[in-house]
């Protein structure tokens, strides 16, 4: 593989990564410092909707497409 092709799909992985930092980001989080620490504090459980079930959904892509270019740009370095 060329090193044009590699410089690609470097430049694509930090894409990948940067949009996955900030879908993690954005998911909102219900649990607050007590959940830390072991407490539950009652907490009520519910399903995802929305863009909370969106963001859920592309983190996991974007995660396994981070991991495929990984693997991809380690086997041709």
């Amino acid at each position: 593989m060329s090193s044009s092709t590699l410089n690609i799909l470097m430049f694509i992985q930090v894409v990948v990564s940067v949009l996955m930092i900030v879908s993690i980001l954005l998911q909102n989080r219900a649990e607050g410092m007590g959940a830390m620490f072991g407490g539950s504090g009652g907490e009520v459980f519910r399903t995802k909707r929305g863009v909370e079930k969106l963001l859920y959904y592309a983190t996991i892509i974007l995660a396994a497409i981070f991991a495929i270019l990984s693997f991809v740009i380690v086997k041709y370095t």
